[in-house]
């Protein structure tokens, strides 16, 4: 049996609204005021909640507000009840979180609509959300194991070959092997570090106050950011010449260290699918209210159904491209930029090309 949660001042407006509902399959708890019907929402966790808006002391605003920051109760579907005279003021209650409201004097009909469609609503979208955590629990099972293993069995391998017989090996030999193994280890940790903060992220993606915290946060110099970046990750391709870094500094709506993840996990895609000589163009500017940072390669490119097929832990063309790292590069990135409130478009020619341009909100400028 389905729990709703009736908030109101009015007692007379609460009993028939709690027979109409009862009537109808639900069990009711009700709350005379916003202080009470938070709490009653905390420890009897509704499947929906119908509040008043105009409440003494505690009104329907503050009561969503209280609602929408607690991790229990932020995900409830909550319908406003509203009079006549607040009509106007809803848009308030909308951005404060409200999934609906309903104009008093309300018909049984038009609660009972409302009521079934949030309901409706609700579920689709928890099933949708446990339908993506299932795909990237199976991902995570299939992908993450390899990952960690194929750098796991070098670093295993040259140790015992180090351990067991030193005295044959020439100081050269020894001078590679400890290469390989830090190689391994380097690239062990990248996959541990991109799993951790792609977990990391769908969990701030539920938590709107922390949400509001991280985009909070600004770069100015990222034309001296981004180009350090990129010259790191062509050095470390060994491929420098390629590099072309190109743009002005426009301060952008993100944390250096998350700008960073970005643009360090789109550089390094594309030198990691291109050829060595072929050029590798970074271009930062100023497209209407946002920042561009622009990635274009002239390497293996990627199809219409790939592009639309980006996600965690999905390695395009694995058993032709065998390459280090869990696929969340491209995945990973466009998380960060669209929980920033940007936007991320990918062109792609196989065979010829792929250029991706991130787009963030303008951030504040130095005073």
């Amino acid at each position: 049996m389905d729990k709703i949660l009736l908030i109101d001042d009015d007692a007379a407006l609460r009993d028939v609204i709690a027979q109409l509902l009862e009537s109808h399959g639900f069990a009711v708890v009700q709350a005379d005021n916003g202080a009470s019907g938070v709490e009653l929402a905390r420890t009897q966790t509704p499947r929906l909640i119908i509040c008043d808006v105009a409440m003494p002391a505690y009104d329907g605003y503050w009561t969503i507000s209280e609602l929408r920051k607690d991790p229990l109760t932020s995900s409830i579907p909550f319908i406003f009840l509203t009079g006549q005279e607040e009509r106007a003021k809803m848009r308030q209650g909308m951005d404060l979180g409200a999934d609906d409201y309903i104009t008093k004097p309300v018909t049984s009909r038009e609660l009972l609509a409302a009521i079934e469609s949030r309901l409706q609503k609700h579920d689709a979208t928890r099933k949708e959300a446990e339908k993506k955590l299932e795909d990237l629990r199976m991902s995570v099972t299939l992908s993450l194991p390899h990952e960690i293993r194929t750098p796991l069995f070098g670093i295993l391998g040259f140790t015992e070959i180090l351990r067991t017989d030193p005295e044959a090996l020439t100081p050269g030999e020894i001078r590679e092997m400890g290469q390989n193994i830090h190689l391994s280890a380097t690239r062990l940790h990248h996959v541990l570090e991109n799993f951790l903060v792609y977990a990391q992220l769908e969990l701030i993606a539920s938590d709107p106050a922390r949400q509001e915290t991280m985009r909070s946060l600004h770069t100015t110099e990222c034309l001296d950011l981004i180009g350090r970046v990129a010259t790191k990750v062509a050095q470390r391709h060994d491929r420098i010449a390629d590099l072309a870094v190109e743009g002005n500094d426009v301060p952008v709506a993100i944390s250096a260290e998350y700008l960073t993840k970005i643009c360090s996990e789109t550089i390094d895609n594309a030198f990691k699918f291109s050829e060595p000589g072929s050029p590798v163009k970074v271009s930062i500017g100023h497209v209407g209210n946002q920042c561009r940072i622009s990635v274009e390669d002239e390497g293996v490119g990627m199809s219409n159904e790939q592009i639309a097929s980006i996600g965690a832990y999905m390695q395009f063309e694995r058993k032709i491209r065998e390459q280090q790292g869990a696929g969340l590069g491209l995945a990973l990135a466009r998380r960060l930029v669209q929980l920033h409130g940007g936007t991320v478009s990918l062109e792609s020619e196989p065979g010829k090309f792929t250029r991706i341009a991130i787009d963030l909100p303008l951030g504040k400028t130095s005073s």
